[in-house]
């Protein structure tokens, strides 16, 4: 189905591209009335308001986000504050993934408020009412950027499991996704030009999505948040590296759902084979990637303060997550 049939379908005749500049450049000509194009990682606050201006000005009805996570957050951020003003329009959305982050099938959204503070919100009227998945989109996703959304949508499944939200199919949707990326993001590495593993590892970040549309965030996308908003670093690196330590924390107190993730992965200890999977991107320790050792604790104060951690099933001090940040940096 084209672009231009869904927005049919879903009531959009005015809608507006949401993308990075490069990604509207290889896009084309879209049956859009409009083009915000300054997408950027992480969701500065100041690109949210520049694409609800845009939206104002072009009058439209819909918005169309394509790439990654940034992109879908940043039209579901637009889609909030408009509707925060008042009216009785409210824009749609419809995504279009290039990344496995997995922000298609959710109400929340992530933002910069200001340079190192990550914050976020959930609004139902900011889920996409459509989504649109082709793997031939993702064929030129570089080696950094495909191990590190895969690994984001992984820690979705495995938070799935044991979030105090979770729902039977929540699993089951974790169940399919985990064993899905474990099995297609080796191919992908191999082969990155392959559709067959393009496919399947897009497969599972569409069941990862939406187990967590049905459960919610914990403790590792709270430290994965925390230390990509502080030091400007990819969400999905930051969870490749911190989700094992935050299974290894929670193993003691909910054996069952670290063990049902085991089954998913083919392997008795789900956080090694996480490392495994994690170290296909070159995704270790934080140190590689920059983050000061003398601010771990600094870090650990605004992780235990985030919606994940504190919905995590195992209770997180501000002593557990500095060493936890220590064992992984």
């Amino acid at each position: 189905m084209e672009l231009a049939d869904v927005c049919r379908e879903v009531g959009i005749a005015r809608p507006l591209l949401v993308a990075s500049r490069r990604t509207a450049v290889s896009m084309g000509s879209l049956p859009v009335v409009g083009v915000y194009d300054g997408v950027q990682s992480h969701v500065p606050v100041e690109t949210v308001r520049a694409a609800a201006d845009d939206a104002r000005a072009l009058d439209v009805d819909g918005l169309v986000a394509i790439g990654g996570g940034s992109a879908i957050d940043t039209a579901k951020a637009v889609v909030h504050e408009l509707g925060a003003e008042g009216g009785e329009s409210v824009l749609r959305v419809v995504a279009v993934p290039t990344t496995y982050a997995g922000a298609e099938w959710t109400p929340y959204f992530g933002m910069l408020l200001e340079p190192g503070r990550k914050g976020g919100g959930m609004d139902e009227r900011s889920k996409p009412v459509a989504a649109i998945y082709d793997p031939e989109l993702t064929l030129g996703l570089p080696l950094e950027a495909t191990v590190g959304t895969a690994m984001n949508a992984l820690a979705h499944c495995a938070e799935a499991y044991y979030h105090p939200s979770r729902t039977p199919r929540a699993e089951r949707h974790a169940d399919t996704g985990a064993t899905a990326i474990n099995h297609a993001l080796p191919i992908v590495v191999e082969k990155p030009d392959g559709i067959y593993g393009r496919t399947r590892l897009l497969e599972g970040a569409f069941r990862a999505a939406l187990a967590l549309e049905m459960a919610g965030l914990c403790l590792a996308h709270a430290m994965a948040q925390a230390l990509g908003g502080r030091y400007g670093l990819p969400q999905g690196a930051m969870n490749a590296v911190c989700l094992p330590a935050a299974l290894r924390f929670n193993a003691e107190v909910v054996p069952d759902a670290i063990a049902r993730l085991g089954e998913a992965l083919g392997t008795v200890d789900p956080p090694a084979r996480v490392e495994e999977l994690a170290r296909l991107g070159g995704f270790t320790r934080l140190r590689d990637f920059g983050v000061p050792e003398g601010e771990l604790e600094s870090v650990a104060e605004v992780i235990v303060a985030r919606a994940g951690a504190q919905a995590n099933p195992r209770p997180a001090s501000v002593a557990d997550v500095t060493r936890l940040l220590r064992e992984i940096w």
